[in-house]
């Protein structure tokens, strides 16, 4: 998973990305490619 400053370039990265919101940080996770799971603060 990857810390990244901005999650809106995250989320264009595949069309299946959804961004989560758990326990105050952003998070973008990706159920067909996980390797583009992201987190934010």
């Amino acid at each position: 998973m990857k810390v990244v400053s901005s999650l809106k370039s995250a989320k264009t990265r595949h069309p299946d990305c959804q961004v989560v919101r758990r326990k105050g940080r952003l998070y973008v996770i990706c159920k067909t490619n996980p390797r583009f799971k992201a987190r934010q603060g």
